[in-house]
């Protein structure tokens, strides 16, 4: 049998999920051995026992001055500048997404427009943003839709294209209007797409977050990691980093079922 015909079981699936992750975790756990065997000082790769008492502290243990436990106070601030700044780009995204795909004036007038937008690095803005928003929440917000805006209009828009014309000359022999086309024959095919659209943009997007929030903020997930950089604060940084890793795959794991539960009919790959 060729190996492209092979499917594993479900123990030896279990296995090969786990095992990229058990590898990265014994490959860590012999560099910091060998780096801590030779200086215990070294701050580079501390133990993996020292990365987990860091995180224990660092999610239970409040902040001396303030009492609050700041772990959970950067991750509500991180959680809220992403999801607004999702939120909106999902929104405007399927706004355009639709007139671009749906109506020729509008594809001839935008979809250039947007292509060129696409291509500008969304963090050399960032300067840029923080003068004309200043260094309050909208600008890190504004950051996050710049920076995924342009992909999921291009990607929703292209979804629309995809729609056989023939749906469309049914709607209209029935006597459908353009805002009947748009909302029950153009919207329904979108939706899973969005829903792909916005898995696939959750990484940029928490990269334009830290971004921003290493610059200019007082509280977040990327203010406090480069925060504590300055003291080479590994088992902190790590911590985070990690925490935020399970973040993004918990939002990506919901994500992914909600589009099969509501549109089972649409999965693919992803």
């Amino acid at each position: 049998m060729r190996l492209i015909n092979q499917r594993p079981g479900v123990v030896l699936a279990s296995f090969l999920a786990i095992l990229p992750f058990a590898a990265v975790l014994i490959a860590y756990a012999i560099g910091s051995d060998i780096r801590l065997e030779a200086n215990p000082n070294d701050k580079l790769l501390p133990a993996p026992a020292t990365v987990f008492e860091t995180a224990a502290r660092l999610l239970t243990e409040p902040d001396r001055r303030s009492g609050d436990i700041l772990f959970w106070l950067d991750t509500m601030a991180s959680l809220q500048r992403l999801l607004l700044g999702v939120v909106i780009s999902a929104a405007v995204a399927t706004v355009f997404g639709v007139l671009i795909g749906l109506l020729p004036a509008v594809r001839n007038t935008l979809s250039g427009f947007v292509a060129v937008i696409s291509m500008i690095p969304p963090l050399a803005l960032l300067p840029i943003l923080f003068i004309v928003f200043g260094l309050g929440e909208l600008s890190k917000v504004v950051l996050i839709v710049v920076g995924i805006l342009p992909f999921l209009i291009r990607d929703l828009s292209g979804r629309v294209l995809e729609i056989p014309r023939e749906m469309i000359v049914k709607a209209e022999t029935l006597g459908a209007s353009t805002l009947v086309i748009a909302t029950r024959v153009a919207l329904p095919q979108l939706m899973p797409r969005l829903i792909q659209a916005i898995r696939l943009s959750l990484g940029p997007a928490w990269l334009f977050l830290i971004a921003a929030e290493a610059i200019a903020a007082d509280q977040g997930l990327g203010y406090r990691i480069f925060l504590v950089r300055r003291y080479l604060a590994m088992d902190v940084i790590l911590t985070y980093v990690i925490w935020i890793t399970a973040l993004a795959f918990v939002m990506d794991w919901a994500l992914k079922t909600l589009s099969r539960k509501v549109f089972p009919w649409a999965e693919g790959g992803l």
